[in-house]
């Protein structure tokens, strides 16, 4: 794998250390947001604040649990993708576990091939079937409503700059002509004379509206913009 992974976000909560620096290393060669916690309450407080994509937890830790955790975020949150780390195969935990809709129970020592092979394909299921798009900030674009968020606040757009942030998240992280950002806009008026300055004007008004750096020019092409 050449380029990191930019869309999909990794929290991984452990409170040995060694086994958590080592995870994080082994995980930064994937990922480029990768985000740790030494206890499960630390871990739910950065689950709140970064919405992480994909979760990988050991059941016991410090101040909050594994399970106790998970089990909070399970009742607003069966999205997230959720791994499990145990030392020991407990059959009342592994039962526990499997209620909280986790993907896997792994059994340390995680083997790195197996973690890998599981993570990739959790990304893949991510892309496929997420109907967000994760920017910066805290900022999502719901595929399904058609609607900006922060966090779970709507960030009002016009019509034309709905459309727009729209065509640019259909194709994240691709240069998007200005020619057929135009034709987008205004696909119901065919007749309309081709302006590259009204995709100016509307990306000037737009940007505020992102995160920093959201939108980047291609001059002279089009834009392109960046997920989280």
């Amino acid at each position: 794998m050449n380029e990191k992974i930019s869309d999909i976000s990794v929290l991984i909560a452990e409170d040995e250390k060694q086994l958590l620096d080592t995870m994080v290393e082994y995980l930064q060669l994937f990922f480029e947001d990768v985000y740790t916690a030494k206890d499960g309450l630390n871990a739910y407080r950065i689950y709140e604040s970064k919405k992480p994509n994909i979760i990988i937890s050991d059941i016991n830790m410090p101040h909050l649990d594994g399970l106790s955790m998970i089990e909070k975020i399970r009742k607003k949150d069966k999205e997230t993708k959720i791994i499990i780390m145990s030392a020991h195969s407990e059959k009342e935990k592994l039962i526990q576990a499997i209620e909280l809709h986790l993907v896997k129970y792994l059994i340390k020592p995680v083997q790195s091939d197996l973690l890998k092979e599981l993570l990739l394909s959790l990304v893949d299921e991510l892309r496929q079937n997420s109907a967000r798009i994760y920017l910066k900030e805290g900022h999502f674009w719901d595929k399904n409503s058609k609607v900006l968020f922060k966090d779970t606040e709507v960030i009002a757009l016009k019509e034309n700059e709905r459309k727009v942030v729209d065509l640019l998240c259909s194709h994240a992280n691709q240069t998007v002509s200005v020619f057929d950002i135009y034709n987008h806009l205004y696909e119901d008026q065919p007749e309309r004379d081709f302006s590259s300055n009204a995709v100016t004007s509307l990306m000037k008004r737009l940007r505020p509206k992102l995160p920093a750096e959201t939108i980047s020019t291609v001059y002279g092409v089009g834009y392109i913009l960046h997920t989280r």
